[in-house]
């Protein structure tokens, strides 16, 4: 396997921007000043986030600003609340992939702040055939699949492909 010749991004980023919110994500809902509409929920398998007073709330496929937007204007419009104002944490994202020549290849869940060193370690260490230090990263950029050469220094996000090359003999 040969490694693309561009280096993925170094700055970590925050993995809330840019994510779009997908079922069983857990989020939180802070309403402001109303303890009792606030709280963390589950995004169900239909895509919808059920809560108090307001129901259903079609949350995939958008992001945490538009979720927030959308819950003020339900409470608005069912006049529960004048002047709402909403914010949303995700709390768990979609999972990354190790894949290769790593002792226990598979989909693990994201925890912020991870390096593909973490991402390896997750997997259970590199194997015996893994060529260390270098290793190919697949990201989802604007709905296109991107490949790039990674260390392990590299910080990874929610949904990347971690891929451990063979070592060359």
């Amino acid at each position: 396997m040969s490694l693309p010749t561009e280096t993925a991004p170094m700055e970590p980023g925050n993995p809330s921007d840019g994510y779009l919110i997908e079922p069983g994500n857990r989020v939180r809902v802070i309403v402001f000043n109303e303890p009792s509409l606030s709280g963390d929920f589950t995004v169900d398998p239909s895509g919808n986030l059920a809560m108090t007073l307001v129901g259903n709330i079609p949350a995939s496929g958008i992001g945490p600003k538009v979720l927030g937007q959308r819950i003020e204007t339900s409470l608005k419009k069912d006049g529960y609340l004048q002047s709402p104002k909403v914010a949303i944490e995700v709390q768990s994202f979609r999972p990354f992939y190790v894949l290769g020549e790593v002792r226990q290849p598979g989909e693990f869940a994201y925890t912020n702040g991870m390096t593909v060193l973490s991402a390896v370690a997750r997997a259970g260490g590199y194997d015996y055939r893994a060529w260390e230090g270098e290793v190919l990263l697949v990201r989802m950029i604007d709905g296109k699949q991107k490949e790039y050469r990674a260390t392990e220094r590299t910080p990874i996000l929610p949904g990347d492909i971690i891929k451990v090359p063979q070592r060359r003999l």
